[in-house]
């Protein structure tokens, strides 16, 4: 099982404070199933370069595994990069891809996207050779027209929902319905911390096995690896 979002390097940015924390939140997601942890700190370009952020990135992923003992997921390095009018002309796009990937986490602004953003996501992949994903699309889904979504995943445009998605009582039939018709493509625990934001797969993926199967489990875990690794 792959968390596709997290915030679990030490001392980067809004996430995981130090590597003792760290380390804990790499424990819970192993005990939940995650064998792989994609590592996604925030990125923002008006704060500093992409090389910059890259050199911050190594140097926490690096004292994280130098301080790792015993079994721990993997973890392939990424990042969660806000989206501002305008990124498509970042030179350095690719660089802030998933691993070896050509995947993209992009974080949305909260407001309605304009005509510009549509069109500037779906060209994106064509100027810069990457996929997009959108993180989090769960906190969208009432603010976009249903158009926006149509022309979203026809480019395209692959989906990522937080855990809390299908945890919480009033969306979670909205996660099922979604995930069963082909609107989500991957899960994230967006974890942060040990308390007020800890991972929670495990309960998202026990709600999926009992509405489905776990061979629709498997399959989406493997559609996962396949996009990550291909």
């Amino acid at each position: 099982m792959i968390d596709w979002h997290s915030h679990i390097l030490p001392g980067i940015d809004d996430g995981s404070g130090n590597v003792d924390e760290s380390l804990e939140l790499l424990k819970m997601q192993l005990e939940q199933g995650a064998d792989t942890v994609i590592a996604t700190p925030h990125f923002f370009a008006n704060d500093e370069t992409v090389d910059e952020f890259a050199v911050r990135r190594d140097e926490s992923f690096n004292k994280l595994i130098s301080a790792a003992q015993g079994e721990i997921p993997r973890i392939i390095c990424g990042a969660e990069v806000k989206y501002y009018p305008g990124i498509s002309n970042l030179n350095e796009l690719s660089k802030l891809c998933i691993g070896k990937s050509n995947l993209l986490l992009l974080e949305m602004s909260m407001g309605k996207w304009t005509e510009y953003t549509i069109r500037e996501l779906t060209e994106i992949s064509v100027s810069h050779g990457v996929r997009v994903v959108l993180a989090h699309i769960d906190r969208y889904l009432k603010i976009q027209s249903e158009t926006t979504w149509e022309r979203l995943y026809e480019s395209g445009i692959l989906m990522q929902v937080n855990a809390s998605f299908f945890n919480e009582l009033f969306s979670k039939r909205k996660a099922l319905d979604m995930l069963a018709n082909g609107g989500i493509h991957m899960i994230g625990s967006d974890c942060h911390n040990v308390r007020s934001r800890p991972p929670r797969l495990n309960k998202a993926y026990d709600l999926i096995r009992k509405k489905f199967s776990d061979e629709f489990v498997t399959q989406f875990n493997e559609y996962g690896y396949s996009l990550l690794f291909e």
